[in-house]
């Protein structure tokens, strides 16, 4: 079974991931994807900084993620861009490892899970929410984001309402972490229900 977690940018949706792993699943880590297919010498590495300018690059000629995300996350097209050159391999790569990893639960922990059109591959789909402001302190508390450039992230990802509507299940982040394992534990419960009938 094939268990697709996602959220908005900041909602926890990966501390839950991380909660179904302690209960048994695999997890395929979308992001972690990510950064290793742009890492110096790839071919996106290169598309990349052909695409963008070395402007973006570190001193260790590695990408500057937060230089990049200012880019894109200003301008929709080069978003898309971005988004037309990374998500391929990602894809593919994920693909590769839902194959390999055929027995038992698999958590496929992605932000894009939707917006990359991925939704055909798992076979429940859990969104994790979390009240707006809360969202916005906890981002403001972890990253080095203003409030303009968290908001901005928000939007350019699809609705919470909307990946609710196409949600299996929710996961409500807005409490202690205790109360979202509960959650978690239940969903769990559910899913070893549902895959021995």
């Amino acid at each position: 079974m094939i268990i697709g977690v996602t959220g908005s940018f900041g909602s926890g949706k990966t501390t839950v991931a991380r909660m179904f792993k302690v209960l048994g699943a695999k997890i395929i880590d979308a992001d972690i994807i990510a950064r290793s297919v742009i890492r110096p010498g790839t071919r996106i590495y290169k598309k990349i900084i052909a695409t963008f300018g070395r402007g973006i690059l570190k001193k260790d000629k590695k990408i500057d993620r937060a230089k990049l995300a200012n880019i894109v996350f200003n301008n929709k097209e080069r978003l898309k861009l971005l988004n037309e050159i990374v998500h391929p391999p990602v894809i593919r790569i994920i693909k590769g490892r839902l194959q390999v990893k055929s027995k038992g639960a698999i958590v496929l922990d992605a932000p894009l899970l939707i917006e990359a059109g991925l939704l055909n591959l798992v076979d429940k789909l859990i969104v994790v929410k979390t009240d707006r402001k809360l969202q916005i302190k906890r981002l403001l508390d972890k990253s080095l984001l203003s409030k303009s450039e968290i908001s901005k992230r928000i939007k350019a990802q699809v609705s919470l309402r909307k990946k609710i509507r196409l949600a299996d299940f929710v996961i409500d982040n807005s409490a202690t972490l205790k109360t979202t394992k509960k959650q978690a534990q239940k969903i769990w419960a559910e899913l070893q229900l549902q895959r021995t009938h």
